[in-house]
């Protein structure tokens, strides 16, 4: 077993209360303990089922449970990402890189808890695993939370995966980006908890709909990885359980197309590049239209670009002529750079960007004609 390196928040455990609406909760009959532990947990995220425990690669992948106890352990298998652990609503404990571990969390005030593991950082290039909760001695795992009844999913890039939002510097390393990087208190997440809804963030940073970042990697593209649950899984396709109806998703993808000249020996010229945006964009919507049905509204955002305004533009005509063929719940949200301080890393916005963009979310969304139907 590798260490485990372990940041840890001020928090006084011990005086750690029970919470609201979890005291009813009943132990795991014999029957659900046999069902693995997707019986012990609630979790909206792309994961895959592996024996007794789960697997998955998006950031912003969540777990919650219920235990009675003065403790719990959690199970993990991650030498890539890192986690927040959160007791009844608070932050206790930061995993960095955990590898193979059941980390504990003891000294709890004895009584019924709720438990929350949250995987913050990116990690395309590998596959994490949660194996559970573990009750202490004279404790017990509960039966999970019952799923939210409203959904939002937010697909994109690393604005959506909230890239280097923790950083108080521009300038970053590798390594700096992945333990400043917290899709946990990106904008999507924390418009998520704002509504009580369950969500997925299914972003990539440096991918666009058709071109990468400075034309990287052009043999794929974001929606080389959609359907996957394992990035790093050549032909991996994530099979929803059925649960998974959001009412809502939000797509960011067009500053990766955009923001960078194109290259000599790329493929596109400035006219081409937008005509496959385009082309891909309406298959996009069409592919989602086709999974989730005519019910959910779809969201086409964009934002301010300092280089050019083709993506905003682009963006509202997709969405016009979506419209124009009889779609009007396919809507338009532009949120610009006013207020933005842009100072996470290399540029990206900052966890107080984060917090007014979903502000901004926020008011948009109370606009739309949603339809929240229970799951």
């Amino acid at each position: 077993m590798r260490p485990v390196r372990v940041i840890a928040v001020l928090a006084a455990l011990v005086m750690a209360v029970a919470t609201p609406g979890v005291a009813a909760a009943a132990p795991l009959t014999s029957s659900d303990r046999d069902a693995g532990v997707r019986t012990r947990v609630h979790t909206a995220g792309r994961v895959e089922a592996d024996g007794d425990s789960l697997k998955y690669s998006w950031p912003g992948v969540y777990f919650e449970g219920n235990f009675r106890g003065t403790g719990v352990g959690i199970v993990l298998n991650d030498a890539a990402a890192d986690y927040d652990i959160q007791i009844d609503g608070t932050t206790v404990t930061t995993l960095v890189t955990p590898g193979q571990t059941t980390h504990w969390v003891r000294g709890l005030r004895k009584g019924v808890h709720r438990v929350r593991v949250v995987k913050r950082s990116e990690s395309p290039w590998a596959t994490s695993e949660f194996g559970g909760f573990v009750a202490v001695p004279h404790g017990a795992i509960l039966a999970g939370p019952t799923a939210r009844h409203r959904q939002i999913e937010f697909i994109g890039d690393s604005f959506t995966a909230g890239y280097g939002n923790m950083s108080t510097t521009r300038e970053c390393t590798g390594d700096q980006v992945n333990r400043t990087t917290n899709a946990d208190l990106s904008f999507g997440a924390i418009t998520a908890r704002r509504l009580n809804a369950d969500y997925q963030i299914n972003a990539y940073s440096g991918r666009g709909m058709v071109r990468n970042y400075n034309g990287s990697e052009p043999q794929s593209n974001f929606r080389t990885f959609y359907d996957r649950a394992l990035l790093s899984v050549e032909g991996d396709v994530w099979q929803n359980p059925g649960t998974w109806r959001p009412q809502l998703v939000l797509i960011g993808l067009g500053i990766n197309d955009f923001s960078t000249a194109i290259n000599p020996g790329e493929q596109w010229t400035p006219e081409t590049l937008v005509a496959a945006y385009r082309t891909a964009y309406h298959a996009f919507l069409d592919k989602l239209r086709s999974q989730y049905g005519r019910d959910p509204i779809i969201v086409v955002s964009a934002t301010h670009m300092s280089n050019t305004t083709v993506f905003a533009e682009l963006a509202q005509q997709i969405v016009q002529e979506r419209n124009s063929r009889g779609d009007d719940r396919i809507r338009f949200w532009y949120y610009p750079e006013t207020g933005l301080d842009y100072g996470g890393c290399h540029w990206h916005p900052s966890a107080h960007d984060h917090r007014l963009i979903a502000d901004r979310l926020g008011d948009f969304i109370a606009t739309l004609p949603l339809r929240w139907w229970p799951t």
